[in-house]
């Protein structure tokens, strides 16, 4: 039986990804690719999820790539690890075009791949013991996972040459202080912390989180006026949903009492 790389569940409207291989320091391998590939589609397929929580079992968030597989496959290394970053790339885009936030939980390293991920997120909850390197440049590669796309956006282009090129390592609190995380809290509450994140975005009426998400997604690449133009449609669109006039009542009568 192949060892287990990544679990999902779906519990109501919140989708859980773990990364389950504690032992490898969930490295990041052909099999763990192939699972989250497959898991993300099955998520963006779901109507009801609301939410969609990263998590990893361990020490370490994920340490990257499996460079001792990589090494193995050296005989056919580029097609192997063409095969990967495109596993990889698909899960991403996948969660990227969800309409759910993607909510990461970061705990220990977070290294290459693993670094990826944790950036990408639409939110980043770390645990004091987080660590963040790119790692990949200090073995002759270049990154992947959209480190390029998402590293420079949130600390600008020069920030983000330093830390994919000399492999800067971040301590918990210097990602945050960089853009890189939303929040930085104590290794014990931080399960706790990512799952009630996680269920109050799901609990919030209509498609509000959906829409901002994608409003984020365009922002950088809109006129001011493009963008403003999305918002005020969106917010119009918002307030004719039942669940929206529904809680504006129940605003307004808790006001009243």
């Amino acid at each position: 039986m192949s060892e287990e790389r990544l679990r999902l569940i779906v519990d109501g409207a919140i989708a859980r990804f773990t990364f389950c291989a504690p032992e490898r320091r969930n490295a990041i391998d052909l099999a763990f690719l192939k699972a989250f590939a497959a898991a993300s589609l099955d998520v963006a397929a779901m109507p009801g999820v609301r939410a969609i929580l990263l998590d990893a079992e361990g020490a370490a968030f994920s340490v990257g790539g499996d460079l001792e597989e990589i090494r193995r496959e050296r005989e056919r290394a580029e097609r192997h690890v063409l095969e990967m970053a495109s596993l990889f790339h698909l899960g991403l885009e996948r969660l990227r075009a969800a309409p759910a936030p993607v909510i990461a939980a970061v705990q220990g390293v977070a290294a290459g791949g693993g670094f990826s991920i944790a950036i990408g997120a639409d939110l980043t909850i770390a645990a004091k013991s987080a660590r963040f390197v790119s790692a990949y440049s200090a073995s002759g590669l270049t990154p992947d996972g959209g480190a390029t796309w998402f590293l420079p956006r949130l600390t600008g282009r020069q920030k983000a040459f330093e830390i994919l090129a000399l492999n800067t390592p971040l301590s918990a609190e210097q990602a945050l202080s960089a853009g890189l995380v939303a929040r930085v809290v104590e290794d014990q509450q931080l399960a706790a912390q990512a799952l009630e994140a996680a269920r109050a975005i799901a609990a919030l009426p209509g498609d509000a989180i959906a829409v901002i998400k994608r409003q984020l997604g365009v922002s950088s690449t809109n006129t001011l006026a493009e963008q403003l133009g999305l918002e005020a449609h969106g917010i119009a669109r918002a307030t004719g949903q039942p669940e929206v006039q529904a809680a504006l009542n129940a605003f307004f009568a808790a006001r009243q009492r």
